[in-house]
Parts: structure tokens; C-alpha cells; sequence
């Protein structure tokens, strides 16, 4: 990690460094996806299967792009039979916490005839990417398909990547069923993303694509968005920890190392008031890397976008964090409840010492779908209202309109819309003659 000074001038370059490690800057990915995006619209389940035997190694039909029930019975029996307690447990934190987000239609009416009103309905399908690869993510399915059930999403597609041997990870299947998925299948990459996009002979068109993935997964995301619509265009992970004397650095190098871990993309930066405390957390990561099991690729996110700022004020520290406007944001100092007020922009905010991003990840609730490369100043986690759509209501009388009607043939006169202001004019044409 790089230790540096906080300065106006290096707080801009390291802002710039880390936000442009997003999808915008992947020219050659970009017409790879569009040509896969293409093929899939025109060929359907036939490029599908192509792509997946090209870049998956595995040779597929369609009658086996859908997960049957006899594998996901014996995913059960597969994984550790301490695992689907655990996925209940988080379970039932993730739907308590969504739960609360469900809005409710709403109508107000007046004693003149008027009656204006919000409709809240869900989607009919939603679609879920979760990657495979090198890594599984079971906790990933859960936070995805969880606030589309809450959300009251018709059906939930999941689709997800499978060996070489045709299978997929026991784990993301177990959690898929546990969280409601009402049809899973085995295709991954850009060709999965088309597929949900456009439809396919075997995979139905959804109306909203949600879910991680790689390079060519967020690319693809991006390029469909208008056909249906994304939750956001994800970059790499990554962590931005507040912090003063009074953190432990055991603690404080160990969340840093967390995120670093993900690939050799993620950040993971600190920003602190205390020489000392940025000395021995450099110890500590020191100390860590010698036991932990992904260590090459942490080596290599840490030389690249490992930082650790030294600030002269906790004041100049929440600026530049609410310029960064970090995934995951870590505030340990005496005050975190405090720091955390001046606090705008973050995807998700852990207080204190016993708040360590993995909580968030795994157990607490909250969604671990959060804004990446400073998006956090206008996105949000995902939630129930990634998944709902909304319609106006409004109905007005003709005593309502008529104590108004000539006011809105005046704004549409002004606006030379005289087509408009005729649609109001003819409805009191008698009583205007």
C-alpha cells in the first residue's frame, strides 16, 4: 500500500485513478459484447449454446440450459449439511430488513371531484446474474432475488455459469432455492445477459437484469439497458475506512485485506488522523499476507490501489471520503455515530470496531448490492424498489376542470401547442361561445 500525505492536489488523481477502473474505459471488451449482444438477438438459444461451448468449455442443448429439481435436491446433499441453516438465518435478516422498504399505493381526493394517486405495482420477471468461475457466491443469490420477492416480482429467472462438466456450484443452488428462484439456468457470460434481454427460444425475456459479474457481464448490462432495465453498472469492489488513534490496526488492516481479496481490481483505501495508527496497520497487513490463502491477488490489488491518506483533520478525512464516495465505508473512531452525520456519500456504512464489512456481506440484512467507482453520490443499494414501477393516477371532474381549464389552455398556448389547448377548450367550447 502507498502511504501519502492527503493534499487537494493527490485526493483528485487517486479520485480519478480509482473511479476510472469502471466498464467505460473497456473499448475492445465493448465490441466483443455488442457482436455476442447481436448474435444472441438474431440466433437465440442456438448462439447461446454456441458462446457457452466456446468460452465455458461445455457442450449443451437447449433442453439443458434449465436446472431440473433432481439437481437441486441433490445440491442439498452435497454441500455441507450445516450450510442451509446458515443461508435460513441470513434469510431471515435479509427479508426482515426488505420488508420494511415495501411502499403502498396511495389516492387523495377532494370534495370539487379531483382524485390523484400513486400505483405501485411489481415487475412481472426479473432476471438474476450471479457469476461462477474461479469463486461461488451464494450470498450474492440471496441479496439479488430476496428484495424481488419481497417486491412481489411475478417470476425470478436466475442465471448463472456451469463447469466444464455441465454442473453447477451446490451452494448457489442451495441458496437459490432457498430465496424463491422460479427458474434457474445453466448459461453465464454476455450470451446470459442477451438471452434475458431479448429472450430466447428456452429463456424468457425479463424486465429487469440484476446481479455481478464480470467485465464482459457489466459491459453487456450496460449495452441492453432501454431493452430492459439494470440495476447499475458495477466496477470493482472496494472499502474506504475512517479512522483515528483509537482503532485497533489488527482490526482496521484486516477489513482493508477483506476487499482486497475480491481481484486484483478492488481498492481498498485508508483514510486516518493518526501517523501511528497508519504504521502499525502496515504492519499488520505485513503480518496478515503471510497466511492468507489468496494472497497473490491481494498483493496485486494493494500495489495497485491500495492507499492508506494520512489527513490533518477528521474534517479533511470525511471530505475526501464523501469524494470518494466509497461501496463499503468503514467509520472506526470515538465518534462513529458523529462522523457518520457529515457523512453523504456511500454505498453502505459499518460504525464502530465490531462492524466489519463481511457482516454486511453475509448476515446483518442490508443489501450487499452497493454503488461501486463513486456512484454512491447517486445511486443506492439495491432494494424493493429496484424491482416495483409506478403509475400515476388522476382523475379530475368537470367542476375541477372547469376552475382551471383556461390556466392550462394558457400554458399550452405559451408552449405553441395549440393541439393541447384545444383538448382542454373543447370540453367548455358551449360555455365559451
Amino acid at each position: 500500500m502507498k502511504t501519502l500525505h492527503l493534499t487537494k492536489e493527490n485526493k483528485k488523481d487517486i479520485l480519478y485513478e480509482l473511479q476510472n477502473r469502471s466498464p467505460e474505459s473497456f473499448e475492445e471488451q465493448e465490441k466483443i459484447v455488442r457482436t455476442i449482444l447481436q448474435d444472441v438477438r438474431e440466433r437465440g438459444d442456438e448462439a447461446v449454446l454456441s458462446y457457452t461451448e466456446k468460452f465455458d468449455g461445455v457442450r449443451l442443448t437447449a433442453s439443458d440450459l434449465l436446472v431440473t429439481e433432481e439437481e437441486i435436491a441433490a445440491a442439498y446433499r452435497e454441500v455441507d449439511s450445516a450450510l442451509p441453516a446458515v443461508i435460513r438465518k441470513a434469510m431471515v435478516r435479509i427479508l426482515s430488513y426488505h420488508e420494511k422498504q415495501k411502499r403502498n399505493s396511495w389516492i387523495t381526493t377532494t370534495e370539487d371531484g379531483t382524485m390523484l394517486g400513486v400505483r405501485i405495482l411489481p415487475m412481472e420477471r426479473a432476471g438474476v446474474y450471479v457469476p461462477g468461475g474461479k469463486a461461488a457466491y451464494p450470498s450474492s443469490v440471496l441479496m439479488n432475488i430476496v428484495p424481488a420477492k419481497v417486491a412481489g416480482v411475478d417470476e425470478v429467472i436466475m442465471v448463472t455459469p456451469c463447469g466444464r462438466d455441465g454442473r453447477i456450484n451446490p451452494a448457489v443452488l442451495v441458496a437459490a432455492s432457498e430465496a424463491g428462484a422460479d427458474r434457474i439456468y445453466r448459461v453465464g457470460g454476455a450470451q446470459a445477459i442477451a438471452a434475458l434481454a431479448y429472450g430466447t427460444e428456452t429463456i424468457p425475456k425479463v424486465d429487469k437484469i440484476v446481479g455481478p459479474g464480470n467485465i464482459y457481464v457489466a459491459l453487456a448490462k450496460k449495452a441492453v439497458f432501454g431493452s430492459v432495465s439494470i440495476d447499475s453498472v458495477a466496477g470493482p469492489s472496494e472499502i474506504l475506512v475512517l479512522a483515528d488513534e483509537t482503532a485497533d490496526p489488527r482490526f482496521v488492516a484486516a477489513d482493508l485485506l477483506s476487499q482486497a481479496e475480491h481481484d486484483e481490481m478492488a481498492s481498498a483505501v485508508l483514510i486516518t488522523t493518526s501517523r501511528s495508527l497508519a504504521e502499525k496497520v502496515t504492519r499488520e497487513t505485513e503480518r496478515f499476507l503471510q497466511v492468507l490463502s489468496r494472497r497473490p491477488i491481494i498483493e496485486k490489488s494493494l500495489a495497485q490501489y491500495g492507499y492508506i491518506l494520512l489527513a490533518d483533520s477528521m474534517d479533511d478525512a470525511v471530505e475526501a471520503a464523501n469524494a470518494f464516495a466509497p461501496e463499503h465505508l468503514e467509520i472506526q473512531t470515538a465518534s462513529p455515530l458523529e462522523v457518520m452525520t457529515r457523512i453523504r456519500n456511500a454505498g453502505a456504512v459499518f460504525l464502530g470496531p465490531y462492524s466489519s464489512e463481511p457482516l454486511g456481506d453475509y448476515f446483518a440484512g442490508p443489501n450487499h448490492v452497493l454503488p461501486t467507482s463513486g456512484t454512491a453520490r447517486f445511486f443506492s443499494p439495491l432494494g424493493v424498489d429496484d424491482f416495483i414501477k409506478k403509475s400515476s393516477i388522476i382523475q379530475y371532474s368537470e367542476q375541477a376542470l372547469r376552475k382551471v381549464h383556461r390556466d392550462i389552455e394558457q400554458f399550452a398556448v405559451c408552449e405553441q401547442l395549440t393541439a393541447h389547448a384545444n383538448s382542454i377548450a373543447v370540453r367548455f367550447e358551449q360555455e365559451d361561445q
